[in-house]
């Protein structure tokens, strides 16, 4: 199938894309580059340099691909920045996702797989796991803007026939995974660790986490190429784990046990706890997470090992001299 991947250089789209290419699928890649990187980038993907809000450009990549499936990743995705620039957020979330729809549309797309967020939209959970029925109660812009995006394309395949399936994700963690991004603990502490700087935790270390390890997260996108119309399903472990949990694991496997962390004041926006209810994702999309939290974490701290490693092989390599 031809695929388009928006947001394909990051790190969560970036894997999916490398997922898709593995199963035989002809892939197409749009991402501006805000947050992702080259280096991310599969070789065997076309590559489409580009903001989702710029209609035309949107517009030009449609013709170009003709994606029988568009895998929507791209989004603006810092909670805080969607506090302090609300209007920024929705342009992206959900003037930018528009103009994605429409386009499909237009040219003819059979199926879009929309990512969406779970600790976002659901807000202070009221039972816990929560399932995809339970009441949406956003307290950021980023999850309102998020959402919002659910419920057009109810509409678009209401009125158009445009085929859907939304993945709402618990916090996603693995190699690539950016400090800069919402829900980069793991990458945050690691990344602190090794360079010698004390980590934070925000709050006493006990807010609660469903974590979810890259590879799982692929297979679900694998499953909704063909599975899962017009449903939401939740994609995380259902399993509870706190800051403190992951602090400690991330340590003990750097072996760094004289660290402790530096406790601050949790951040406006912040939830304190949520686990996902993933029944319906394992009835539906014949899916289920299947890495557990201490070989995903394995994984991922010898990532950042190892580009901590090449990263001071370039620092200490002499600049040839210009003659």
């Amino acid at each position: 199938m031809r695929v388009l991947v928006t947001g394909g250089a990051g790190f969560i789209a970036s894997h999916v894309v490398d997922g898709y290419i593995a199963s035989g699928h002809e892939v197409a890649v749009l991402d501006n580059l805000s947050r992702g990187s080259r280096k991310n980038l599969n070789p065997k993907a076309r590559f489409h340099l580009g903001d989702i809000q710029d209609a035309k450009f949107v517009e030009s990549v449609f013709v170009k691909e003709r994606p029988e499936i568009i895998n929507h990743h791209a989004a603006q995705m810092d909670v805080r920045r969607g506090v302090r620039e609300p209007l920024f957020d929705a342009s992206v979330n959900i003037l930018g996702s528009l103009n994605i729809l429409q386009a499909a549309i237009t040219h003819g797309s059979n199926r879009v797989i929309y990512i969406s967020t779970a600790g976002a939209a659901y807000g202070e959970p009221k039972r816990l796991p929560v399932p995809e029925d339970d009441p949406i109660d956003p307290i950021t812009p980023y999850g309102i803007s998020k959402h919002t995006v659910e419920h057009y394309l109810f509409t678009y395949r209401f009125l158009y026939g445009l085929n859907y399936v939304v993945l709402r994700y618990g916090n996603v963690y693995g190699p690539r995974q950016s400090s800069q991004g919402e829900a980069g603990v793991f990458a945050i502490f690691c990344e602190q660790m090794l360079a010698g700087i004390q980590p934070v935790i925000y709050g006493d270390g006990t807010k609660i986490r469903d974590y979810i390890f890259i590879e799982d997260v692929v297979r679900a996108n694998l499953a909704a190429l063909e599975r899962g119309d017009g449903e939401i399903y939740n994609i995380a472990s259902g399993v509870d784990t706190t800051d403190q949990e992951v602090f400690d694991l991330a340590r003990d496997l750097l072996g760094k046990a004289d660290v402790r962390p530096r406790y601050v004041a949790r951040r406006p926006g912040e939830i304190d706890k949520i686990r996902l209810d993933i029944r319906k994702a394992q009835r539906l999309l014949e899916w289920t997470p299947q890495v557990p939290l201490s070989e995903g974490a394995r994984q991922t701290v010898n990532y950042f090992q190892q580009v901590a490693q090449k990263d001071e092989v370039l620092a200490s390599t002499p600049v040839p001299s210009q003659t």
